[in-house]
């Protein structure tokens, strides 16, 4: 995300949160290989009814400096929800299953509670 996208983020999938942990870090530039592991970061996984767990993690990056959450451990949770914020911009990874169906091509620009971006099996 860039300083003049909306950097409200959205559940990628709804269920119960299985697990929310707040990582403090470094400050990189959120495209560095090694931001992802060395900044400051939450993650939160979200297991779907039919039991499939889904990984997403908000990432500062050298001007966010600020993440927000909202959800906890065992609350249920709508896909395209509000589940937190980024200050200025930065990244939210979203791992996906092996077998989830892919929606986006690469280098899409998506638009949050919009776009599907895969279907799980």
């Amino acid at each position: 995300m860039s300083p003049i996208d909306v950097h409200v983020n959205r559940n990628p999938v709804s269920g119960v949160v299985q697990y929310v942990r707040y990582h403090a870090g470094k400050y990189l530039v959120a495209w560095h290989p090694k931001s992802s592991t060395e900044n400051e970061r939450t993650t939160i996984v979200v297991k779907n009814k039919n039991g499939v767990e889904v990984l997403f993690r908000q990432i500062a990056g050298a001007l966010a400096k600020r993440i927000k959450w909202y959800v906890k451990e065992h609350q249920t949770v709508e896909q395209g929800a509000e589940f937190g914020f980024i200050k200025f911009g930065s990244r939210v990874d979203v791992f996906l299953p092996l077998d989830a169906e892919i929606n986006v091509e690469l280098n899409q620009k998506t638009k949050g509670g919009r776009t599907v971006i895969a279907t799980l099996q």
